[in-house]
């Protein structure tokens, strides 16, 4: 008997779940219905579009209705709308969005993929013409000829996280003035805060303007000009306004059938990718999944998800055994020349979730120091201090990141502890690495830490070390790095001279010592160590430091000069 089997909506999930369908089920009938104009786009690559990097509309689509067809018999509706479900007698209502035409089609198998959808705030204002949102490809192609006609010389985008900073970008390579305002403190809530301040470094480096910790009151459009009203009652105006606040699950049409919900209204599945209805299953942005690192309820929102839950579900319909473990949320993203990368958990995370963690920071070139073009990479990761447990990295720099942050994610998924990433056996030539990778060094790091042979302390600390004498402060740079910038109270001692010289330290005092990337003040730490003194080394180096503190002063700056006006 042939199966009957309806898709509501394409893109990541969906798509890919109807074309493995087929794969594995010669005979059965397949429907898919989607809403837009389109079954299945380059979702993540619209902001580029917008920009230029991507050039022609047709490059956006990977899958055409007709192409579905020729290659793989199955039926796409483009432009209809499945809205309601009826598990009785196991059938949708469709929607014809060109005409207007309704009709029912039975199913003896329903698969959900409905996506999510942009989070429009009830803002007065907000349904100017001069802002937009971001989501579909059709969404692409208004902000597109918009910019075409209106030639915009200001944009202010409203969220920093993926396609808030992406379109940031764009705009700006465009020539258009970029401000971002997020009600948070920091852009990318991925990454840790100080994490996020090289992104913030980078973003205002390129003329972005950054408005943090602000929250939109309101919205009015005059002429060419919208003016947004910020909280405090800081206004901006630009000529065009991009709304990237974040997204919510389209679920209305499981609730209305009655399907269970999850987390933010998301659609509850098991793993194998079933809803509470028999014969129903659910992928993609919609759905409540179980966070790797934490075993939590979660919505991960990313395009390699959904594809795998797509293939999970269709295997499950065509009755294998296939199971969904979880997500991890890695994620890449390029900010102008930067790359930033994260996999896991982060530490607000870490801490929600009770868990006792342990973080190092390490900087590194991307590739042998002795060949040329080398770029540093700041590496961050997280694992649980009794069980050694890799939680979760966030990397940002340039070349190289990408495989650095898929060598951590692997080593999550396979279970491997913190410190064995010391012996991970990959790849090496002076072009693309070191000897030791960055990776493995990092394995090193936490190695030194676990046995006690290193103490660290955090540039958070660094505000609240006494300034009584009871401690010592030591900065092992050269003394041309100290004078061009350095933390009050910290005598410099190359460390070269610290065995010359370590008679200048009081043996009674812990010693508090600092480089520019920890790599040194570790080399100080264990001279000091061999000697009889107490010694803690600060991670990250006067690099992250410097950063974090340089990122708190640029946005006390902003926020006063924001009052002024």
């Amino acid at each position: 008997m042939m199966k009957r089997i309806v898709i509501v909506g394409g893109v990541a999930g969906g798509a890919t779940a109807a074309a493995r369908i087929r794969r594995l089920d010669e005979n059965a009938q397949i429907t898919v219905f989607e809403r837009s104009g389109y079954v299945s786009y380059a979702n993540c690559g619209l902001p580029y579009f917008i920009g230029g990097t991507i050039k022609a509309e047709d490059d956006l689509v990977l899958q055409s209705p007709e192409g579905f067809f020729e290659r793989f018999r199955i039926v796409v509706k483009v432009r209809h709308e499945v809205f309601r479900i009826d598990p009785a007698s196991k059938s949708v209502s469709v929607r014809d969005l060109e005409n207007g035409n309704e009709f029912d089609v039975e199913y003896d198998k329903l698969l959900l993929s409905p996506g999510a959808k942009p989070i429009i705030p009830p803002i007065e204002g907000i349904n100017s013409e001069r802002i937009f949102s971001l989501r579909t490809v059709e969404d692409t192609f208004g902000i597109h000829r918009f910019i075409d006609s209106e030639k915009p010389k200001s944009a202010l985008i409203v969220g920093g996280g993926f396609i808030g900073i992406e379109l940031a970008e764009n705009l700006a390579e465009l020539g258009i003035e970029v401000s971002i305002v997020d009600m948070q403190g920091q852009v990318m809530n991925q990454l840790d805060g100080d994490m996020a301040a090289f992104v913030h470094a980078k973003l205002r480096s390129k003329g972005v303007k950054l408005l943090l910790s602000k929250s939109v009151k309101a919205f009015e459009t005059v002429g060419s000009t919208v003016k947004t009203l910020l909280d405090g009652g800081e206004t901006v105006s630009a000529e065009m306004v991009a709304l990237a606040i974040g997204v919510s699950p389209d679920t209305a049409l499981a609730k209305d059938a009655g399907i269970a919900l999850g987390v933010r209204g998301s659609i509850l599945v098991n793993d194998r990718m079933g809803t509470s209805v028999e014969d129903i299953y659910a992928v993609g942005d919609a759905v409540q999944v179980k966070h790797f690192i934490t075993g939590e309820p979660a919505l991960i929102a990313l395009a390699g998800p959904a594809n795998k839950q797509g293939r999970i579900a269709a295997d499950n319909i065509c009755g294998k055994h296939s199971r969904y473990d979880g997500s991890q949320g890695s994620s890449v993203i390029k900010v102008f020349d930067m790359t930033v990368a994260a996999t896991g958990i982060n530490e607000k995370t870490a801490a929600t979730n009770g868990i006792d963690y342990e973080k190092v920071f390490l900087s590194s070139a991307n590739h042998a120091g002795y060949y040329p073009g080398g770029k540093v990479m700041t590496l961050k990761i997280l694992f649980e201090k009794e069980t050694d447990r890799l939680l979760g990295a966030q990397i940002v720099g340039y070349d190289g990141v990408d495989k650095r942050i898929d060598v951590i994610a692997t080593a999550i998924r396979a279970g491997m502890k913190a410190s064995e990433l010391k012996n991970l056996d990959l790849a090496y030539a002076p072009p693309y690495s070191s000897a030791k990778d960055p990776v493995n060094m990092a394995g090193f790091m936490i190695e030194n830490i676990n046995e006690g042979i290193v103490k660290q302390y955090h540039w958070h600390d660094v505000a609240a070390l006494p300034d009584d004498g009871s401690i010592s402060k030591l900065d092992v740079r050269t003394e041309r790095e100290y004078g061009s910038g350095h933390i009050e109270g910290f005598i410099n001692i190359p460390v070269d001279e610290l065995r010359d010289r370590i008679g200048e330290i009081d043996r009674n005092k812990p010693v508090y010592v600092m480089c520019q990337s920890a790599l040194r003040s570790y080399i100080a730490c264990r001279i000091l160590t061999g000697r009889g003194f107490d010694c803690l080394n600060l991670a990250g180096g006067y690099r992250l430091y410097s950063t974090v503190i340089g990122d708190k002063l640029a946005a006390e700056t902003a926020a006063y000069c924001g009052k002024e006006n």
